[in-house]
């Protein structure tokens, strides 16, 4: 079983930076992609940026060039650097772990979220 355990959400002004930690229990955290996702009150939840075991990483087009996904498989952690907050990018902050399973499909699991507000 993993359990994933997000910090560092809170209330920032516009224009400002926050970095979010998720840290992961068990042992499948370097051979899984992670992820990073939001939801706003009233909106989908949406993907703001994965990265690959490998290390390769996508972003929602909303936050290229601001935010930055990196990980840690030392420390079973995966980050959220986001500068140049924005109001827009107020939300709760989930953290995801997706474990393929090859032909068979794959294992998701998630955080409990965080939330970020960002003040105009």
């Amino acid at each position: 079983q993993v359990q994933l355990v997000e910090s560092g959400g809170g209330l920032v002004q516009a224009g400002g930076s926050l970095r979010l930690s998720c840290a992961a229990s068990g042992s499948i955290f370097s051979i899984s992609a992670m992820g990073w996702y939001r939801q706003a009150p009233g909106k989908k939840r949406e993907l703001v940026a994965a990265m690959t075991s490998g290390g390769s990483a996508n972003y929602a087009e909303s936050v290229k060039g601001r935010f930055t996904i990196s990980r840690d498989n030392a420390k079973n952690t995966v980050y959220l650097q986001m500068n140049s907050l924005k109001p827009e990018d107020t939300a709760v902050y989930y953290c995801n772990l997706n474990y393929a399973l090859g032909y068979t499909g794959s294992l998701n699991y998630w955080g409990q979220g965080t939330q970020v507000t960002v003040s105009s």
